[in-house]
């Protein structure tokens, strides 16, 4: 079984993957991850802890990353489409403050590799979605960090006009507030 790999907009970094999908007439099969397949593609990082979520149409999530302790993440859609979007948190970074989204949903299979030191959220396009991603490091409250969804200094344009969100991620802070108080990660070229 072999993927592709393309860069995602002008997040070098972010890497968008798609499976081979087998299809016959009793449905799909998707290997989801292969350690020594997604290294050749230049995805070294070794996953210690995979989440999942169910959310509802409309339902906005992010945009969320670790600082310190940063983590990375591969995302996939198990069921379901969302918008996915990073942004480039990194102090330093040629992209700094730039974001990219990409549609990710249980029909294609795509998968997006997000390195730490990217803010990360989604939103839900259709009914439900069923969200999996691994991650490079624990979960860490202490070190959990929230980028506003709607900051205008980086205008990502969401596909939904009025998203639901969580109290905790409508209380996000703009980019420029949490380089104020010393809650960006310093990019590493």
């Amino acid at each position: 079984m072999s993927a592709t790999v393309e860069s995602v907009s002008v997040l070098r970094d972010v890497l968008l993957i798609r499976p081979r999908v087998h299809a016959d007439a009793r449905g799909t099969f998707v290997e989801t991850y292969q350690r020594d397949r997604y290294v050749s593609l230049g995805i070294g990082q070794r996953f210690v802890q995979d989440n999942l979520s169910n959310s509802k149409r409309h339902v906005l999530r992010g945009l969320h990353y670790q600082h310190p302790n940063g983590q990375g993440k591969l995302v996939r859609v198990a069921a379901g489409t969302v918008w996915d979007v990073v942004v480039d948190v990194r102090l330093g970074s040629p992209s700094f403050g730039v974001w990219a989204g990409v549609r990710l949903s249980a029909e294609d299979q795509h998968q997006l590799f997000i390195p730490s030191g990217f803010a990360h959220g989604f939103v839900v396009l259709t009914k439900e979605a069923v969200f999996e991603y691994k991650c490079t490091a624990v979960y860490e409250p202490k070190s959990e960090q929230c980028l506003k969804w709607d900051d205008p200094q980086i205008g990502i344009d969401w596909p939904v006009s009025q998203p639901i969100i969580s109290e905790r991620d409508g209380a996000g802070a703009t980019l420029a507030d949490l380089r104020r108080r010393g809650a960006l990660p310093d990019y590493e070229s």
